[in-house]
């Protein structure tokens, strides 16, 4: 299908503003898809954070290019997916789009600013999701202060209890004499 120049360069935009949004993209090659099929596809994207794209290669290529990126995974069909929030998530998504399928095969992607395999794809997709890297990174910031503060409030906490161990003594009997 034959687009005008206008409409070429109103594509060329969007593509080029997904990059921008997007903090990877993953690619996927695609035989004999339906439109229910990408449908499905995009509500898994979606739900991942990100967007998915049918992209015309030339003109991602360009964008690519403006964008500063080396490319090399456009040729054939291209399927990109733009993990807006969670890369880990949208890589899982694709890993399981494309495992055990005649009909897509990961191609590979790009990650700041450099090509990425099929293979490092896979390693994404087995990192925890967001929220639970968070949370452990929240948890090995907080042990350095508990401990901190553990150790400075240790000595009063010994003191105390030499006081009370002392208040609660019964007073000793003078002896008869």
């Amino acid at each position: 299908m034959a687009f005008s120049k206008q409409h070429k360069n109103v594509m060329l935009k969007s593509y080029e503003q997904w990059l921008k949004q997007s903090q990877a993209i993953f690619v996927i090659e695609y035989k004999k898809m339906s439109m229910k099929d990408v449908d499905a596809m995009r509500v898994k994207v979606r739900d991942a954070g990100g967007q998915l794209h049918v992209v015309k290669n030339t003109l991602m290529g360009i964008a690519l290019d403006h964008a500063g990126t080396k490319h090399k995974t456009l040729e054939g069909t291209s399927l990109m997916a733009f993990a807006i929030n969670d890369v880990p998530a949208l890589a899982k998504v694709f890993l399981d789009i494309t495992k055990n399928s005649e009909v897509y095969n990961l191609k590979g992607g790009y990650m700041d600013g450099r090509t990425i395999t099929a293979n490092e794809i896979k390693m994404l997709a087995e990192l925890p999701p967001l929220p639970v890297m968070r949370a452990k990174l929240l948890g090995m910031l907080q042990a350095p202060a508990g401990k901190l503060v553990r150790t400075i409030a240790e000595p009063a906490r010994s003191l105390a209890y030499v006081f009370k161990a002392y208040s609660t003594q019964e007073e000793p009997v003078p002896a008869a004499g």
